[in-house]
């Protein structure tokens, strides 16, 4: 069956009422969270894994992925606005963004911004449903050589590769297969780091880390940064709507924006901000007048707001062919898919096509009620900002408090709770990225269960973890995944260094 076929039967799927409904409740959630300062999809998804522990699997991940796409576009009001992004994917849009809403020209920022968001979402998911099945067809011949090999570039592109530190993402990462070995063992049924606690036996509730990493964790770290009377509102002045010559000077930006935003987003080693970085980069480049940059220049909207939601999509291609999740939004999502039973990677797309299609399909119909929804209500979304911090944060203390004790009434459970959401919280404050921790507890079983599966298969012979050519690649691209971003911080260093000391003579 070809992809249009498939591509009906998610349509089908999508446009059953009920699912209609689940994704407009994600993608009005997720606008209303990515407006709100610090407060970004990951975080709202990781909120709500407890509430939908009982409900229909396809429609929670509709939802899940509605807060997602909204999530990335609801960041752009609080950039253009606020001149603060609601996700780090936002920060390039308040460069030029917010000195186009001081000069009074913050309706044709928030327009192009919705307008080259829904072009680029559009395109990009298309991109994703055909693009899918192909790399489908690839990982079907995997054996377990080339899922650990995958599993180790999997850890290695989310706590290596980005941050400022390869140190402190490999550390997350250990404490999350540390958290990850707590439990019984599958192969042998012996109990392991349970200290007696029978809670423990089935191990640690992905659902409860990851509410207190992102939501305890988050919520606490942001309140504690802020200060009052920080903020200032810019009022949206004048037309909403974009002129002709606005017009004119965006539609080029959102396509270069999806091609650039799109591959970088579905590369393993990708994420949103950095395609954001090089749409800015390529647009003041091509501009014809490059002295409007960093005073206002609709491009440099217009681009990178395509680059960040054709990024989301480009995310979704590792995650649900591979299981490979690239971005800390990413590793809720796949926690709301195993919360369901569902491993993500070839085999779902044969044993739950309708939930894979379905899912692609509503991301079509998600986007389409984002642009209705962003446009003509731009007014209640900057309305959103007037909550008052205090009641906004304690707001999300409690519904977490509340969320994970109705799925697990557990003493045990609440305890865990408030002693990974202090661990949250302090790795925020010592700048060690929360997504390993979270994507080591997910993904350490399943890499443990490979491992030893090729060399129960190899009798105990190491060599076999680099016999094949795509165990070999998928190792060597992790490899250069580690050392690259390692060497390219050594070398910024090195040039600031040196600037420094010309400086000085």
């Amino acid at each position: 069956m070809d992809t249009f076929a498939f591509l009906a039967q998610g349509l089908a799927v999508a446009v059953e009422p009920m699912n209609l409904l689940y994704a407009l409740i994600g993608v009005t959630l997720g606008t209303a969270v990515g407006v709100l300062p610090g407060i970004g999809p990951a975080l709202t998804v990781a909120l709500l894994l407890p509430v939908t522990n009982g409900l229909d699997p396809a429609g929670s991940l509709i939802m899940f992925a509605g807060i997602y796409y909204g999530g990335m576009y609801g960041g752009s009001t609080t950039s253009i606005l606020l001149n603060t992004p609601g996700e780090s994917a936002s920060i390039i849009t308040a460069l030029e963004g917010n000195q186009m809403a001081r000069a009074g020209r913050g309706g044709p920022a928030l327009a192009t911004a919705a307008i080259g968001s829904f072009v680029a979402g559009l395109i990009a998911t298309l991109a994703l449903a055909f693009l899918a099945p192909w790399v489908v067809r690839i990982a079907l011949v995997f054996g377990p050589r080339e899922y650990f090999a995958l599993m180790i570039l999997a850890f290695v592109t989310v706590s290596a590769a980005f941050g400022d530190s390869a140190l402190r993402g490999l550390t997350s990462l250990f404490i999350g297969l540390a958290l990850a070995t707590v439990g019984i063992d599958g192969l042998t049924g012996q109990a392991r780091l349970s200290f007696g606690v029978p809670q423990l036996l089935d191990g640690i509730e992905v659902t409860t880390l990851a509410v207190a990493m992102f939501a305890l964790g988050e919520a606490l770290f942001v309140a504690a940064q802020w200060r009052p009377g920080e903020d200032e509102v810019l009022a949206v002045k004048g037309s909403v709507w974009m002129s002709s010559r606005d017009w004119a000077r965006s539609w080029k930006p959102w396509l270069r924006g999806t091609l650039i935003g799109f591959p970088i987003g579905a590369m393993p080693a990708g994420g949103a901000e950095i395609g954001t970085f090089l749409s800015y980069a390529t647009e003041k480049r091509l501009a014809t007048n490059p002295e409007e940059f960093g005073h206002g220049a609709i491009e440099g909207v217009a681009g990178p707001e395509a680059a960040n939601n054709a990024s989301a999509a480009g995310t979704l291609v590792p995650l649900l062919t591979l299981g490979l999740p690239t971005s800390a939004t990413a590793a809720i999502l796949l926690a709301g898919f195993q919360q369901f039973g569902l491993q993500p990677g070839p085999l779902l797309f044969a044993t739950n096509p309708q939930v894979v299609w379905g899912l692609i399909a509503s991301l079509l119909i998600a986007n389409a009620m984002l642009l209705v929804l962003n446009l003509p209500l731009i007014g209640l979304w900057v309305k959103l900002l007037a909550i008052p911090r205090p009641w906004l944060y304690s707001g999300i203390l409690l519904f977490a408090t509340l969320g994970t004790i109705g799925v697990n009434p557990s003493p045990v459970e609440l305890t865990m709770l408030m002693v990974f959401g202090l661990l949250g919280y302090l790795m925020r404050v010592f700048q060690y990225p929360i997504a390993p921790v979270v994507v080591g507890l997910i993904l350490g079983p399943m890499a443990e269960q490979q491992l030893r599966r090729a060399l129960a298969i190899a009798q105990g012979d190491w060599t076999t973890l680099v016999s094949t050519p795509i165990a070999a690649l998928l190792l060597g691209i992790a490899a250069l995944a580690l050392i690259v971003p390692m060497l390219m911080r050594l070398r910024g260093r090195g040039q600031v260094l040196a600037q420094i000391a010309s400086d000085g003579d």
